[in-house]
């Protein structure tokens, strides 16, 4: 006869589940059981100025969503394929990055547990930690984005999300200083930056221009300043790709240094964001390195992230850090975001080298690379603001090699001297010249107006004058005579010797046979020389309507 089939009553068959779901957890390894974890998402402080920094800076917004991809894809990869060639990262996956994705970004943040879902698996805590610091990041840049409020208000307001971000120390950076003792000096530690020297370049270039915008929005003196700061810096950051890893930051960026009138007035906010940039090179390091069993890797990690969450470890005096901060060098870390000329400055130390500082962060040696040579004695004249030399970074020595090199004072206006309006008029005359021959076919003016060391600058690549007489010029002028432009209020804005030219604007006109529309930005940087401005670096970006 058939058996029966008797329906199980609720209460023997929730036992049964708790009996089985019991058993299962006693068969998971070990290794997986401990992934158990108990992070929790959490969402803007409300506010009236969220959002307002994608708001008026979208173009740059948008890049903070592709770094995100950036780090994603890069733990994923390390972690999912440990045996990868170098070739994975180095040239597939970062040309990916800076010919695509770059070029075009995504314009709302990304769920980075969609990109990285095995890294995500592996180290849920440390990710959780990494979103939290991202979010005090966008919240801050729309504080300063917010152009209704003045400043005890935008003060006033660092606090709240400060404390709203410490709210959750379980995954809260210290706001106390760490040494780079705790980033560069542990067994793991190198294996990712020797590795990987030009993805290393990159995520470098990533926190130079994180930490960096803040200070156009800091000492922008209105609303088309800082759209002015924000969109030179961009234009910067791009300029990095154009020969990595030689023109991407030789040390990794530390606030105090890039953006030193956002570290002054927001301090615990600056350390907070250098704690969270070491860490990024923490978890690549532990990634990247073969000598960390794969067993241990997760280990490793939040060890480190306790370390980095804890105001007891590896911590140093905020005077330590600034101090720490300047001896490592501006012109190592990718120069000024604000005042910076069309070169790069000449690194004093050889790529990712390894400092050495005492407890007062005076530097005192290297551990790994060292002085760059003919380091000593340089000018570093691409930084508008140094008169200090760093030289003398020889290792070990009794007499402090940075004596008199003091932080900048505490009034922007005269960290960044600016021109007069009389300097601002001929350096938009200048422009003005340039755009209107190049319409007019004039190359031989276009020419005159171009300093022999012009860059070129679009779609990540950067082509010498020699190179953009004979290649594109002619289609420059071919584009700008088939073109009617259309160009908001040109900002133009003088610091020491060089002059910023920023402008957004509307083209339409024929594209060959057919009719073609576009938005695009165009920034100038001029030089001040004997004989007048000289134009030494242009840079266009556009997307097709």
């Amino acid at each position: 006869m058939p058996s029966i089939m008797r329906p199980i009553r609720p209460s023997t068959l929730s036992r049964r589940l708790r009996t089985l779901a019991a058993s299962a957890l006693c068969l998971l390894p070990a290794s997986l059981s401990a992934q158990w974890s108990t992070v929790y998402e959490q969402f803007y402080l409300q506010a009236p100025h969220n959002w307002q920094f994608r708001t008026h800076f979208a173009y740059a917004d948008r890049l903070f969503n592709a770094f995100d991809f950036g780090h994603a894809i890069l733990y994923e990869t390390m972690w999912r394929f440990p045996n990868a060639p170098v070739a994975e990262l180095e040239t597939r996956r970062y040309d990916q990055l800076t010919k695509q994705v770059l070029q075009k970004p995504p314009r709302l943040p990304l769920e980075e547990a969609a990109i990285e879902p095995m890294y995500a698996r592996l180290a849920p805590e440390a990710k959780t930690m990494f979103d939290w610091a991202h979010l005090l990041h966008r919240q801050i840049y729309d504080v300063l984005a917010d152009d209704r409020l003045d400043w005890p208000q935008r003060d006033a307001a660092v606090a709240k999300l400060l404390a709203y971000y410490k709210s959750r120390p379980a995954i809260a950076f210290s706001s106390r200083p760490k040494s780079m003792a705790l980033m560069q000096e542990q067994p793991y530690s190198l294996a990712f930056r020797v590795k990987y020297p030009k993805f290393n370049g990159l995520i470098w270039g990533y926190h130079w221009f994180q930490v960096g915008l803040y200070e156009p929005l800091m000492v922008g003196r209105n609303a088309a300043e800082r759209h002015a700061g924000v969109r030179a810096a961009t234009v910067r950051f791009f300029q990095m790709l154009t020969d990595a890893p030689r023109s991407m930051p030789y040390q990794m960026p530390m606030t105090a240094a890039i953006s030193p009138a956002f570290a002054e007035r927001y301090p615990e906010a600056a350390i907070i964001f250098d704690n969270l940039h070491s860490m990024h090179d923490v978890v690549s390091d532990i990634l990247a390195n073969p000598g960390v069993p794969r067993s241990h890797k997760r280990d490793e990690i939040l060890l480190a992230a306790r370390r980095f969450r804890d105001d007891t470890s590896y911590v140093m005096t905020e005077a330590a850090w600034r101090r720490m901060s300047e001896h490592m060098g501006i012109e190592n870390m990718g120069g000024p975001v604000v005042g910076f000329t069309s070169r790069f400055p000449i690194p004093s130390v050889t790529m990712g080298a390894v400092m050495q500082h005492d407890s007062t962060g005076a530097m005192t040696g290297f551990t790994h690379g060292g002085a760059a040579t003919g380091a000593q004695g340089n000018a570093h004249a691409d930084d508008a603001r140094a008169d200090n030399a760093h030289t003398g970074h020889a290792a070990p020595a009794k007499v402090d090699p940075h004596a008199g090199h003091q932080m900048p004072p505490a009034t922007p206006d005269s960290r960044y001297p600016r021109g007069s309006s009389a300097d601002s008029s001929a350096a938009s005359a200048v422009v003005a010249q340039f755009l209107t021959a190049l319409a007019g076919g004039d190359s031989a003016t276009v020419l005159h107006l171009l300093d022999p060391d012009t860059q070129i600058l679009e779609r990540g690549t950067a082509e010498p004058l020699a190179e953009y007489r004979v290649r594109h010029l002619p289609a420059d002028i071919a584009f700008a005579r088939s073109h009617n432009v259309a160009r908001i209020p040109r900002t133009v804005i003088v610091v020491g010797d060089v002059a910023y030219s920023t402008v957004t604007e509307t083209l339409t006109g024929r594209y060959g046979n057919r009719p073609r529309g576009s938005a695009g930005a165009e920034v100038i940087v001029l030089e001040r020389a004997a004989a007048g401005w000289r134009i030494t670096a242009v840079h266009w970006s556009s997307r097709t309507h």
